[in-house]
């Protein structure tokens, strides 16, 4: 018979008689050829098309139970090969031949060159297939990946993390992660891995974050340096994932201050200033739970600014939003104002887009509420903007100015400069409307 390399020739053609004779050598009781023929399979499957391949994918699996160490390992980066290829089915089909369990049952008594190949093989199979996944759980699977980790040389740490990752995009597996220890090595496989693998995990630490009791232990186990560390060396689909687990972390109160301190602030606000829609969704929601601690509102309201006197319009309008929400905070009511945003907001409220000034108009009504930001705003030029905002033909922003000015008009200091408002029928119709509306929201009312 021909040496494996001259039976493929430079053509694509021919495929299946190609196979069918790699077939005849892998399953020979010769060691050596069954070794090279194996490896050579490796090489050139990647020009075979799938369908010549599938009846090659049982003889590979069969051979992971080889009585020689060298046949288990190069079965297991031939398989490694065809589970890897892009858009194939092989890691499914794989796995249908019970590769799973055959791994499971290996790698106790493996030796540490064999268990590397084993588990690089079981990290590509459960990484993106989930029925591999629930394979793996079913067997046993965190329990023996567990005590793998607790045991492992360098060498096979990182595929057992990466496999942890995948197991935890399960809910079964994620019952138990706390009580079955495996939090802590979650945490360092968010540092460890493929980047794919660093995600998955991320994703996970943000799912058992959900619950409450768990958030502290994700804080005092290090998930905030961790995930930190992953915005910082990631693509935008593990900023975004990062960030979101950690916004998930920071929603429990006590848990803010840890979050803040860890440099969390300029990371969010790296998202809301990019050009991912989600990231800066997921930056406006977390700032909005960070400022509700007084020290992170002044961060947050300074950069806010920087960013209104910028010129990329989806981010003041994502800004804006930031500032809308947290001039509801009483402690942030002075924040805003000494940020300088209010000269800013103004000149945004003349020039700014249709979506951002209605959005700057709700910020300002808001902040009217307290009398040293009316001073602010009139010491702006704002009260004339507002006024002319009453003939808008947006019928949210001629109510949000009317509210505004309800509150200018409520002031001695300011009720003769919102005369002329009196005049405008947009404006009586709005003041009548929400009079109503906040007489019938007072408890006393009836």
């Amino acid at each position: 018979m021909n040496p494996p390399e001259k039976m493929v020739g430079e053509d694509a053609t021919g495929w299946d008689e190609k196979v069918r004779l790699f077939s005849a050598v892998i399953v020979c009781n010769c060691e050596r050829r069954q070794s090279r023929a194996i490896y050579e399979f490796a090489r050139l499957s990647k020009l075979a098309p799938d369908s010549a391949l599938i009846d090659i994918v049982p003889i590979l699996v069969n051979l992971l139970s080889s009585f020689y160490p060298s046949i288990q390992e190069a079965a297991a980066f031939s398989l490694r090969r065809l589970a890897r290829r892009a858009g194939a089915p092989f890691s499914p089909i794989i796995g249908q031949y019970d590769a799973i369990s055959i791994i499971l049952g290996l790698l106790p008594g493996s030796n540490d060159r064999i268990r590397r190949s084993l588990l690089r093989l079981l990290s590509v199979l459960v990484a993106f297939d989930g029925t591999n996944r629930v394979t793996l759980a079913k067997n046993r699977g965190l329990d023996v990946i567990l005590e793998l980790i607790s045991s492992c040389s360098d060498n096979t740490r990182k595929p057992l993390l990466e496999i942890l990752s995948a197991m935890v995009m399960l809910r079964e597996v994620r019952r138990v992660a706390i009580s079955s220890g495996a939090l802590r090595f979650l945490i360092e496989a968010i540092s460890l891995g493929r980047m794919t693998s660093r995600i998955q995990a991320a994703h996970g630490i943000g799912l058992l974050g959900i619950s409450k009791r768990v958030r502290h232990m994700l804080v005092d186990s290090g998930a905030i340096p961790a995930l930190l560390q992953l915005f910082r060396e990631g693509d935008q689909s593990a900023k975004i994932t990062a960030a979101n687990a950690l916004g998930i972390i920071a929603s429990h109160v006590d848990c803010i201050r840890p979050v803040a301190e860890a440099g969390a602030i300029p990371m969010y606000m790296e998202l809301l200033e990019g050009t991912e829609p989600l990231g800066r969704e997921i930056a406006e929601d977390v700032f909005c739970v960070l400022a509700v601690v007084e020290e992170n509102a002044v961060v947050i309201a300074e950069q806010l600014v920087r960013v209104l006197r910028g010129c990329d319009e989806e981010a003041k309008s994502a800004a804006v939003d930031v500032f809308w929400d947290i001039a509801g905070y009483k402690h942030s009511i002075p924040v805003v104002r000494d940020s300088g945003a209010i000269p800013v907001l103004m000149e945004i409220l003349q020039h700014g887009s249709a979506d951002t000034r209605v959005k700057v108009m709700g910020t300002i009504s808001q902040l009217a509420y307290e009398e040293a930001n009316r001073t602010a705003m009139a010491e702006a030029g704002g009260i004339p903007l507002v006024i002319n905002l009453l003939t808008d033909v947006s019928g949210e922003l001629r109510d949000l100015a009317a509210e505004a000015l309800m509150s200018f008009g409520e002031d001695p200091a300011f009720r003769e400069l919102i005369v002329e408002a009196y005049n405008i029928p947009t404006f009586v119709d709005a003041f009548d409307r929400l009079s109503v509306e906040q007489l019938s929201s007072d408890p006393d009312f009836s």
